[in-house]
């Protein structure tokens, strides 16, 4: 049955569907540990400062950088249905076993297996859904893919309310037991798609070698400016990840358990619509002119730089809530693009480990970020740390304009 439900037309957007909800619990497993801070620190003292808990979020992400290009590398070489769902399966137990907590070390460790395993996920995925659906329509399907990431970011917010109704370890529980129950449902319905060489790449031709794979994917230009320009977004990205719900409790001088949800679910519909939007309009334009991936992606960030300003400096809820709308849908444009630009620029065999190398430089930033304006946070200059965050996105925007020139939609 699942071997005849793969040549059907519609598999290719099954595939998305199955991996939305990967996604989605991808993003709410590690985000609603950044709203369950207040109910966690009266069992777990540590939690108190600031800089202590921006420390826990960015072990995660040290480990998540590291892991990024290795995943990539394995997914080039690999089976990609049982590495998503071997991750999967992973991180969700560990979600589970975080319930199960009382003491800080404890947190620190399963929080970097987190990190271990979750990095699997992306560059898998995005590769696999790039190889299932053609330029015609790749950057709405990896932007609908990406919608994924947003609702459980959005879903990881409620943490906050749930924690304080149930229990933050009741909270962890269920999230991990839905995520254990999932990926036995992908183990059945997932099929990975099988590389078909082109008219231009005989059959017969092997896989190359991890060196010569490496010395292809450095030695090209373009993906050196890929790689700043996944990086410095990467700086608000995380930002807005990991601290906009104490922003919104902050500055808006309103509990977390409200600030919790409003900030995450605000990100969550503006990026919705910005994928949508950035997707659509990007696999139009670039069937027009060679760079419409690139322009497209351009208006994205360009709508972050204002947003992050009043973001920083607002305290009224519609400056602050605006200003969430307009980065929302502007890294929302942003996100859509990233793969079907880097399949522009890398060839189809190197795409996996392209993205894990551009998803590794992007967590080191988002790491750094974390603990920055943690240390801000404890200074009392949270706000100017999100607004100078403006500063690396105009520079990317710039580099991306003028050094960023692909000659084919497919490499």
């Amino acid at each position: 049955m699942i071997s005849s439900l793969r040549h059907k037309s519609f598999y290719p957007w099954l595939v998305v569907a199955l991996l939305w909800g990967v996604a989605l619990l991808n993003y709410m497993d590690r985000q609603m540990l950044s709203t369950m801070r207040e109910a966690m620190q009266v069992d777990i003292p540590q939690l108190q400062r600031a800089e202590t808990f921006g420390v826990l979020m960015a072990v995660f992400l040290y480990i998540y950088g590291v892991m990024s290009p290795i995943a990539g590398i394995v997914a080039d070489r690999s089976n990609r249905k049982w590495l998503i769902v071997g991750s999967l399966f992973v991180w969700s137990a560990v979600t589970y076993g975080m319930g199960m907590a009382h003491d800080y070390a404890t947190l620190l460790v399963l929080r970097a297996i987190m990190g271990f395993s979750e990095a699997l996920y992306i560059p898998t995925a995005l590769s696999l859904i790039a190889d299932y659906h053609t330029g015609k329509n790749r950057s709405l399907a990896i932007g609908l893919h990406m919608t994924g990431l947003y609702t459980g970011q959005a879903l990881g917010g409620f943490g906050a309310t749930l924690a304080a109704s149930k229990g933050w370890h009741t909270a962890f529980h269920w999230f991990g037991i839905i995520g254990i129950c999932y990926a036995v449902l992908l183990a059945i319905l997932l099929v990975e798609k099988k590389h078909e060489p082109s008219l231009e790449e005989p059959a017969s031709e092997g896989r190359l070698s991890l060196p010569k794979s490496l010395l292809l994917l450095f030695s090209n230009v373009a993906f050196w400016i890929l790689l700043f320009y996944f990086a410095a977004p990467s700086l608000p990205g995380w930002a807005i990840k990991n601290w906009l719900p104490t922003l919104f409790a902050d500055s808006l001088n309103i509990p977390m358990a409200k600030a919790g949800p409003l900030s995450t679910i605000t990100i969550a519909i503006s990026s919705f619509i910005g994928v949508i939007v950035g997707g659509i309009l990007s696999d139009k334009w670039v069937q027009k002119n060679i760079r419409g991936r690139i322009y497209t992606s351009a208006i994205g960030l360009g709508l972050t730089i204002p947003a992050l300003l009043f973001l920083g400096l607002g305290q009224t809820l519609p400056a602050v809530v605006g200003a969430a709308v307009c980065f929302g849908i502007g890294f929302g444009i942003f996100d859509a693009n990233n793969m079907p630009i880097l399949c522009q620029v890398v060839p189809k065999k190197l795409r996996a480990t392209a993205y894990g190398f551009m998803n590794m430089v992007g967590v080191f930033a988002g790491a750094v970020i974390t603990q920055w304006l943690g240390k801000f946070k404890d200074e009392g200059h949270f706000g100017l740390g999100f607004a100078l965050l403006g500063g690396a996105v105009l520079l990317a925007l710039l580099l991306q304009l003028l050094f960023l020139k692909p000659k084919t939609t497919e490499k």
